[in-house]
């Protein structure tokens, strides 16, 4: 079982049960019990070997992993934020604010993704940010929570993907072999990150014609016929707008340096880091924790002393921020055990099998990776993980620099691991956004499927196009295919309202 097709079925079962029972944990559970059980008969290690394997190398391994305990500690600290400036008056009167400033139902929806946009430096902070500074606004205009968390979950990844200076660049520059520089080839391939950028496009056509297809309608007619969606929030502070803008900025300022911090920026000598250089070899979980606990900080000693919140009440907001984000730590634990299952059983050893099988079609190659890396960043619920199997094989059969194929393949695996990233109900990305838009996340999962589909359809004919005009030279190549996607994207979105009507 172990390299073989068998080492992918643990995760396609968990995503499967999960969008049928609409049912999380279990459906996690269940797939990391059968990856144990498959590794186990593997191993014969028997009923011993399979409890050792699924809790101690598992569950246990990954709870005591430095980077997911960053995460987890970084969510706890945005939770208690998120509770402060809701129980400040922050959030509301933010809102109250917007609602004099953003007139429309449409226009909550586009400040939300300008929002998105601007915040490009990681997709964990983008979520919860995103969804912590805009809910109140999109509560107020009647947009479905699972419209919020799509948009705070197509401005997350697929920003962050084309974003030179962000911690996606930095993982993806440190997949490529020594010898070469990985950010810049990360640049080279930015123009050709379909998915990423037709996302971005999507999200605007569906505001701007006020269309929603599949399950997506169903939430937003349900929210539109409420009254006003509930913020779930209790005020007992007097706070303006200024006390959730202040903290919002310090968050990105702080969050920031702590993330050039630990890559060098501030060292002596040798050791010190120009600032594209420091975000390239950031760690991202733990500049995130630094960041956020000086905010957290920087917030307590601008709101007591104003006499904005009393002291006491600070303090309760921490239990609450925990418990805000209980269902995002479950997830994201199940989900990093359940990946864990997956890498014992070699699921990447046989991908890349089946990359170099089909090596052979190199015109075609463009497509198929976006296609393969979808698939497995899906299946595994991390991009990063399938930039770590897919880079360098595509590095290995375009070794000429110069090649177009190479750029259009690379850009290829970046943008078919974000796709399947998107909408894969174990990504930690996925899991967030839902956390940051107090969404059902099995139904942001399934309102958000559709959507990302009908990108992932127009970017992989762009893809083909891109790998047939590729002997045109990559400037020809890249107008021809940009050209042919837009219009397909237009003309798809179109048709799909023409068969809503």
């Amino acid at each position: 079982m172990t390299g073989t097709f068998f080492s992918l079925v643990p995760p396609i079962v968990a995503i499967a049960l999960a969008l049928i029972t609409k049912e999380v944990y279990s459906s996690l559970f269940i797939g990391i019990l059968i990856g144990g059980a498959f590794f186990a008969i593997d191993a014969s290690s028997g009923f011993t070997g399979f409890f050792t394997h699924v809790f101690s190398d598992g569950l246990i391994k990954q709870l005591s992993d430095s980077w997911n305990v960053g995460i987890l500690v970084f969510l706890v600290v945005l939770g208690t934020m998120v509770a402060l400036m809701n129980s400040a008056g922050g959030s509301q009167a933010f809102g109250e604010w917007a609602k004099k400033h953003i007139k429309s139902k449409a226009g909550a929806q586009i400040a939300t993704i300008c929002l998105g946009i601007l915040i490009f430096i990681d997709d964990y902070f983008n979520c919860l940010t995103v969804g912590s500074v805009m809910r109140p606004v999109t509560d107020k205009y009647k947009v479905s929570r699972e419209k919020l968390a799509y948009l705070i979950d197509a401005t997350a990844a697929p920003v962050c993907i084309i974003a030179p200076i962000s911690s996606w660049a930095a993982a993806v520059a440190g997949f490529v072999s020594e010898g070469e520089n990985g950010l810049a080839l990360f640049c080279k391939a930015i123009p050709f990150n379909f998915y990423a950028f037709f996302t971005i496009g999507m999200m605007f056509l569906l505001v701007g014609l006020k269309l929603d297809f599949g399950s997506m309608a169903k939430f937003e007619e349900i929210a539109e016929a409420n009254q006003e969606i509930s913020s779930n929030s209790e005020k007992i502070g007097r706070g303006t707008v200024l006390d959730l803008v202040f903290p919002i900025i310090s968050l990105i300022l702080l969050c920031t340096i702590g993330m050039i911090y630990t890559g060098g920026f501030f060292a002596s000598g040798e050791e010190h880091k120009n600032f594209v250089d420091a975000f390239a070899s950031s760690d991202a979980s733990v500049g995130l924790v630094l960041g956020s606990f000086a905010a957290l900080i920087l917030t307590l000693a601008v709101y007591v002393p104003r006499r904005v919140l009393p002291f006491k009440a600070c303090m309760s907001c921490i239990p609450e921020g925990f418990k805000a984000m209980v269902p995002a730590i479950l997830i994201l634990s199940l989900a990093w055990t359940l990946k864990a299952m997956t890498d014992s059983l070699e699921a990447a050893k046989y991908v890349a099998g089946l990359m170099e099988k089909i090596g052979s079609i190199k015109i075609l190659l463009p497509a198929f990776i976006f296609i393969v890396a979808g698939f497995l960043a899906f299946s595994t619920g991390t991009s990063w993980g399938t930039f770590g199997i897919l880079i360098p094989i595509c590095i290995a059969v375009f070794p000429e620099v110069n090649d177009p194929l190479r750029i259009i393949s690379i850009s290829a695996c970046m943008a078919g691991a974000v796709a399947g990233d998107h909408c894969s109900p174990i990504s930690d990305t996925t899991i967030m956004a839902s956390a940051g838009a107090q969404c059902e996340h099995v139904n942001h999962v399934s309102t958000q499927l559709p959507y990302v589909m009908h990108v992932v359809a127009v970017s992989f004919v762009t893809y083909l196009i891109a790998g047939l005009t590729q002997g045109l030279g990559i400037a020809a190549s890249g107008i021809i295919s940009w050209i042919s996607g837009i219009i397909l994207l237009i003309l798809s979105v179109f048709l799909r309202k023409r068969i809503k009507k």
